[in-house]
């Protein structure tokens, strides 16, 4: 399977799926300055600016390690302070992430957050 674009993603995902990488993918959208930019990489949302900044991947698309909801991974969140430890440390050395099951459960602050500093981080990868 070989995902081009987002409007392929939403027709595979179910409602849950598609509402949490949607609103995800709009607060990501919000917050990331202008020379970042979104593709589809591993057939999900996958953004970057120097480096990646973060990942977005349902539990519906296969070899996101995950079973059910929506991850959004930090690609270097073992940089990034996470002072609440928000996110989940895993079995990989780099990537923090946290799951995410219903809407709800989505902090936008805390995301937001979370993004200035791994864009922080990313900027400083092009000194």
């Amino acid at each position: 399977m070989k995902i081009k674009n987002v409007i392929e993603l939403f027709s595979l995902l179910p409602e849950n799926e598609r509402i949490i990488v949607d609103v995800l993918r709009q607060i990501i959208a919000e917050t990331l300055p202008a020379y970042c930019r979104e593709k589809i990489s591993y057939n999900v949302p996958f953004f970057y600016g120097h480096k990646g900044i973060c990942i977005v991947w349902p539990a519906t698309i296969p070899k996101g390690g995950i079973k059910e909801g929506v991850l959004l991974g930090f690609w270097h969140g073992n940089k990034l302070k996470d002072a609440g430890n928000y996110l989940a440390h895993g079995t990989n050395k780099k990537v923090f992430y946290k799951i995410f099951l219903i809407p709800e459960e989505i902090d936008e602050q805390l995301i937001k957050k979370l993004l200035l500093e791994a864009i922080q981080l990313d900027q400083s990868f092009s000194k």
